[in-house]
C-alpha cells in the first residue's frame, strides 16, 4: 500500500509541477524524476532478483563465485498496472497532451480505481480522468450492459478458465512422463486457460467499471480468431500493445525510418513487453518469438492487412480464412509453452516430448465435458464476434422469457462449476 501511495503522491506532484513550469529544464527535471523512480520502484521490486541471480550466473561460467544479495519480499500487487498509469499520465503532461488534475481525489481514483487496479486494463489519463471529473448519473441501460459483460466474463473465468487450468496444471507439471499428444493437449488447455482467465477478468473489470457510470478501455477482442500474428496483437491485451505502441514504439521512431528501423523497434517491444510480464527469461524468449513470428508482415507491409474482424457480415470463415486462423492460432499455442513452463529448460524438454515419435499416439486426457464446453464456448465467441463480448447482444430479440432462461443458465453453470472445482487464483495477478 506504501507504494501505491507514494507514486500516487509523487505523480500528482510532479504532474502539476510540469504542467506549470515555464523554465524548460525545471519542466524536465520533474518529469525525469517521476519517471526514475516508478521505473525504479519496478526495477528493484520486480527485477533486481533476476538481473542478480543472473549476473552471478554468467559470472560463474567464467570460473568465478560470487553470492549476490536479494530481495526476499513479495511483489506488491498491482506495481505494473498502477505504474504504467502513472507514466502514462506525466508523459501526456509533458507532451502537453492533457493538463494537470488538480482534484487529489479525481487522480487518486483514476491510478486505483478498484476494477482495474491488480490487472488492468492499462487506462489512459485522456480517456479516465475526463469520466472521472464529471457527475455521473446511474443509467439503466448501461448498468444493465455491465452486468451482462460481469456475467460472460465469470463463465470464461470459473467454467472455461479453470477447468482448463486442471487439465493444464496436471500436464504441465508432469510433463517428462507425458506422450507428444498429451502435451499438445496440454497446450492447447493453457491457451483456452489464459485467455478465459485474462479476458474474463477484463469482462468482469469493464462491466463492473459500468455500472459505475464509467467505460474502460477494451482488451480484448477476440484474438483466437485473428488471420495473422499482427491481428491476434491488435486484439490481445489491447491496452499493454497500444500502450507500447505510443509510448515506447512511436518514440523510437515507429515505422518512419524504413525496414531496418521497424525490424528494431519491433523487437525493442516485444523483448519489453515479455519482460513486463515477469523476471524470467521464458517470458522474454516468449516476447522474442512473438516478434519473430511478425516479422514477415513487418518486413512485407502486410502488418495492417487485417482490420476488420474475420468474416464480418457472414457465419462462416472461407477455407482461406479458417487456414489462416489455425496456423495463428498454432503458433500462440506454441509460443504460450515458453509464457506457461518454469524455466527455459521446461520449456525446451516439454517443446521435444511433443515432437517425437508419440506425437501421433491418442491422448490419455479425453475429457468429454471439457471439450463440450469449449466447443461451445467458441460457438458462443465466433456468432458473438462483432460486438464488444460476446453475449453482448445475444437474445435481446428473443422472448423475455426465453432471454431470462439463457441468463440463469449461464448462472447455475458458474455455481455448479464453482462448487465442483479448485479456486484458481487470476493469472495476471503475478503481473
Amino acid at each position: 500500500m506504501f507504494l501505491l501511495i507514494f507514486s500516487t503522491f509523487l505523480d500528482y506532484y510532479t504532474g502539476i509541477k510540469i504542467s506549470e513550469s515555464k523554465n524548460n529544464s525545471v519542466k524536465k527535471f520533474w518529469f525525469w524524476l517521476s519517471i526514475s523512480v516508478n521505473i525504479g520502484f519496478l526495477g528493484i521490486f520486480k527485477y533486481y532478483n533476476f538481473f542478480a541471480t543472473s549476473f552471478s550466473e554468467a559470472v560463474s561460467n567464467l570460473g568465478f563465485q560470487i553470492n549476490p544479495y536479494t530481495i526476499k519480499v513479495i511483489l506488491p500487487i498491482g506495481i505494473s498496472f498502477y505504474t504504467f498509469h502513472g507514466l502514462s499520465y506525466v508523459i501526456d503532461i509533458y507532451k502537453d497532451r492533457i493538463k494537470a488534475e488538480k482534484d487529489f481525489i479525481n487522480y487518486s481514483v483514476f491510478v486505483s480505481f478498484f476494477p482495474l487496479l491488480v490487472a488492468g486494463p492499462i487506462e489512459r489519463a485522456t480517456h479516465l480522468l475526463p469520466q472521472i471529473q464529471k457527475k455521473r448519473i446511474f443509467n439503466y441501460a448501461q448498468a444493465l450492459d455491465g452486468m451482462r459483460q460481469i456475467l460472460w466474463g465469470l463463465f470464461k473465468k470459473i467454467v472455461i478458465a479453470d477447468q482448463c487450468a486442471e487439465y493444464a496444471n496436471l500436464i504441465f507439471n508432469n510433463s517428462d512422463n507425458q506422450s507428444g499428444s498429451n502435451l499438445v493437449l496440454g497446450a492447447i488447455f493453457f491457451t483456452f486457460q489464459i485467455y478465459g482467465d485474462f479476458s474474463g477478468y477484463s469482462d468482469i473489470a469493464l462491466g463492473t467499471a459500468r455500472l459505475f457510470g464509467i467505460e474502460l478501455l477494451r482488451n480484448f477482442a477476440f484474438p483466437y480468431f485473428s488471420r495473422d500474428i499482427a491481428e491476434f496483437w491488435r486484439r490481445w491485451h489491447i491496452s499493454l500493445s497500444s500502450w507500447f505502441k505510443d509510448y515506447l514504439y512511436i518514440p523510437l521512431g515507429g515505422s518512419k525510418g524504413g525496414t531496418w528501423m521497424k525490424v528494431r523497434n519491433t523487437f525493442i517491444i516485444f523483448i519489453v513487453s515479455g519482460f513486463w510480464h515477469g523476471a524470467n527469461w521464458t517470458f522474454i524468449i516468449w516476447g522474442i518469438l512473438n516478434a519473430l513470428y511478425i516479422m514477415p508482415s513487418i518486413i512485407l507491409n502486410t502488418n495492417r492487412m487485417n482490420l476488420e474482424i474475420v468474416a464480418k457480415g457472414k457465419n462462416i470463415p472461407t477455407i482461406k480464412e479458417f487456414l489462416a486462423m489455425s496456423l495463428t492460432f498454432s503458433l500462440t499455442v506454441l509460443a504460450w509453452i515458453f509464457f506457461r513452463s518454469n524455466n527455459l529448460s521446461h520449456a525446451l524438454s516439454y517443446l521435444a516430448g511433443i515432437f517425437s515419435k508419440s506425437l501421433l499416439s491418442i491422448p490419455t486426457y479425453k475429457p468429454p465435458y471439457l471439450f463440450l464446453l469449449l466447443c461451445l464456448f467458441i460457438l458462443i465467441e465466433w456468432v458473438g464476434r462483432e460486438h464488444q463480448y460476446a453475449i453482448q447482444k445475444m437474445g435481446l430479440t428473443w422472448a423475455k422469457s426465453v432471454r431470462w432462461l439463457f441468463y440463469l443458465a449461464l448462472v447455475l453453470v458458474i455455481y455448479y462449476f464453482s462448487l465442483s472445482s479448485s479456486t484458481q487464483e487470476f493469472i495476471y495477478f503475478q503481473f
